[in-house]
C-alpha cells in the first residue's frame, strides 16, 4: 500500500507518461515496481498515464480476466492505463522473445501517439524492452517532453551473455543501436552503481545519469515474529530450518543450482526447501527435485501474503548466473533484506550483487552447487549467524531501501529535469556501512 502523505513535498503538478511492457497487477519484477511508482506519483498529485500490456508475467500467458477489450483502457489506482495487444509465447526462446517484444512495440505505437494530444511533460520508459525506446523518444520529441530511460536489466548484453542471441555481427549491430538510443535520452537511470557505470561505458554523458534503485515498503515487509502460516500449510515442522526461493523462475537466475544443492543436502533432515514462483524454468526445477520429500513448491502467492511468505524463510536463496552478474540486479533482494533473514547467494564478491549481500549472508561461486550447498548447510547449523545476518539486512533496508525516500528523490529529479518548481527534497544519495548501521541499532 502506498502511503498517501507526500503532497506537501512538491509544488508543481507534472504530466507523466509511463511506458513499458510490464505493469500492475503483475506481482514480480518490473511490473510490481512500475505499478507502485505510478500509484505513488498519482497520490502525490501528479497526472499519470500508462501505456503497457495486459498482465502476463511470469506465467507467460495473459491473465484470463484481461482478455476482454473492456480491460484495455481503464483506471487503476487513479491512474489511466492503456493496454496494447501483444503475442505471448507459451515457451519463450530467443527468437520468440524478439517477436513477443516486437509485437508489443507495434501494438503500443498507436496508443503512444494518442498521448500527443495530452502533451506530457515527461515520457518515462523502462528497459526491458529496449524495443520501446524509439517510440518513447519519438513521442517526447513531437510534444516537447523530456525523455527518461530507466534500465532494470541490460537485456541486450544479458541476451548475448546467456546465449539467447548469438553472432558477432548481430551483437555489433544491436549494441550499436542500443548506444545510439541511450545517448539521446535526457535522463538515463538504473538500479545499481555497476549498472550505472555500464551506462557510462555505452556513451551516456555523466550529467544525464541517475541512480534510481529498487525499493521496499518497510511498513508492509517486517521481520516476522510468529510462526508463518505457510509452515502449517506445507506441513513443515516448527523447528525445521527453511531455505526459501521466491520469485520469477526464468533463465537469468540459474535455478538449476537450487535443485542440485537440495539433493546434496538430503542428509540434513531438519532442512526444508520451498521454491515459490512461476516461469519458464519451473518445469526443469520440478524434475530435478523429484523424489526429494523435503522440497516443497508453491505458485506465485498474492501480495497480501508476501510478508508471511518471506517470514517463512530462515535462509533466503538467491541464485544468479555469473554471466549476468552485473547486467541485472535481482529485484527480490529488497524484500529478502527487509524481512530480516539471512541470504545465501551465488555471486563473486566484486560484483554488485556480491557487494549488496556482503554482511547480510554468505556468498558462493556461481554454478558451484557443492559450494552453494555448503553455504546453506553452514547457515542452517548456525542460528546465531543467521540472526546476525538478518539484523544487518534489515538495518541496511531501513537505511537505504525505503520506498518513501527513494521515490521522493525520483520525484525531485523529475522536477529538476522539467525545470518545475521544487519545494523540498529528501536526499538519499549516500553510502551506508552495514557494520556501522548494525552497531547503532544494537
Amino acid at each position: 500500500m502506498v502511503v498517501r502523505r507526500i503532497t506537501r513535498y512538491f509544488g508543481t503538478t507534472l504530466k507523466i507518461l509511463l511506458y513499458g511492457i510490464n505493469f500492475a497487477p503483475e506481482l514480480t519484477g518490473i511490473g510490481k515496481y512500475t505499478g507502485e511508482m505510478a500509484e505513488w506519483l498519482a497520490a502525490s498529485g501528479h497526472d499519470v498515464r500508462v501505456v503497457t500490456a495486459p498482465p502476463y508475467y511470469p506465467d507467460w500467458r495473459v491473465r484470463p480476466d484481461y482478455n476482454s477489450p473492456k480491460h484495455m483502457h481503464k483506471l487503476w489506482q487513479d491512474v489511466r492505463v492503456w493496454r496494447a495487444p501483444l503475442w505471448v509465447p507459451s515457451k519463450p526462446s530467443g527468437l520468440k522473445r524478439i517477436i513477443h517484444l516486437a509485437s508489443f512495440a507495434i501494438g503500443s505505437l498507436p496508443l503512444m501517439l494518442r498521448q500527443l494530444v495530452w502533451r506530457p511533460d515527461v515520457v518515462w520508459v523502462v528497459e526491458p524492452p529496449l524495443f520501446c525506446a524509439p517510440t518513447a523518444l519519438l513521442v517526447a520529441r513531437l510534444c516537447g517532453a523530456r525523455a527518461w530511460l530507466h534500465v532494470q536489466d541490460y537485456e541486450v548484453d544479458a541476451a548475448f551473455a546467456l546465449g539467447l542471441l548469438q553472432g558477432r555481427l548481430a551483437r555489433r549491430l544491436v549494441t550499436g543501436m542500443e548506444r545510439w538510443l541511450m545517448r539521446r535520452f535526457d535522463r538515463v537511470s538504473t538500479i545499481s552503481g555497476n549498472m550505472l557505470d555500464c551506462a557510462a561505458t555505452k556513451g551516456v554523458a555523466a550529467d544525464k545519469l541517475v541512480l534510481f534503485p529498487n525499493w521496499i515498503d518497510l511498513d508492509a515487509i517486517v521481520p516476522l515474529t510468529k510462526v508463518s502460516s505457510y509452515r502449517i500449510e506445507l506441513g513443515i515442522p516448527v523447528d525445521a530450518v527453511v531455505a526459501l526461493y521466491s520469485g520469477n523462475m526464468g533463465g537469468k537466475q540459474g535455478l538449476e543450482i537450487m535443485g542440485q544443492a537440495a539433493r546434496h543436502l538430503m542428509d540434513e533432515p531438519n532442512l526444508h526447501f520451498v521454491f515459490c514462483g512461476n516461469g519458464a524454468g519451473k518445469a526443469d526445477l520440478l524434475a530435478m527435485s523429484e523424489g526429494l520429500p523435503q522440497v516443497h513448491f508453491l505458485d506465485l502467492q498474492p501480495m497480501e501474503r508476501l510478508n508471511e511468505l518471506l517470514g517463512l524463510a530462515d535462509i533466503h536463496l538467491l541464485p544468479q548466473r555469473a554471466d549476468a552478474a552485473d547486467l541485472v540486479m535481482p529485484s527480490k533482494l529488497t524484500g529478502m533484506l527487509a524481512s530480516g533473514r539471512a541470504v545465501a547467494a551465488t555471486a563473486h564478491p566484486d560484483t554488485e550483487l556480491g557487494k549488496a549481500v556482503e554482511g547480510c549472508g554468505l556468498l558462493s561461486p556461481p554454478g558451484d552447487a557443492i559450494a552453494f550447498a555448503a553455504a546453506i548447510r553452514s547457515l542452517a547449523r548456525d542460528p546465531a549467524q543467521r540472526a546476525a545476518f538478518g539484523l544487518a539486512g534489515r538495518c541496511y533496508a531501513e537505511s537505504c531501501l525505503g520506498m518513501e525516500p527513494i521515490l521522493q528523490r525520483f520525484a525531485a529529479d523529475l522536477q529538476l529535469l522539467t525545470g518545475a518548481e521544487m519545494v523540498a527534497v529528501v536526499d538519499i544519495a549516500k553510502v551506508v556501512d552495514i557494520a556501522d548501521v548494525v552497531k547503532k541499532r544494537a
